[in-house]
């Protein structure tokens, strides 16, 4: 093997990133959490979020490592207010990234 052909092999292995480092394990199914009513909408998404993350770590097979919710796939957000306050229901498939 020439010296050029040994420097191109040798690059090639080094800097083409690792695919299954960087691939995504997600849930077979999502996961929806409601919050409690709160007067303030970024309390209840708080609350909401926290549901969530909680539900996640309890469902066997997932745990505390697929519950970030800044890594779950497919999220809705619906936030619903009325004269009990603001209550949301969050929806997203848990991923670990």
């Amino acid at each position: 093997m020439n010296a050029r052909l040994f420097t191109l092999a040798f690059s090639a292995a080094v800097f083409v990133p690792n695919l299954a480092a960087h691939a995504t394990t997600c849930a077979g199914s999502p996961v929806e959490a409601r919050g409690e009513p709160s007067r303030y909408e970024w309390l209840a998404k708080t609350k909401a979020r926290a549901n969530w993350r909680r539900k996640v770590r309890a469902t066997p097979g997932l745990g505390a490592t697929y519950a970030n919710w800044t890594h779950a796939e497919n999220t809705d957000e619906h936030c619903l207010t009325g004269p009990a306050g603001t209550v949301c229901i969050f929806t997203g498939t848990p991923c670990l990234k």
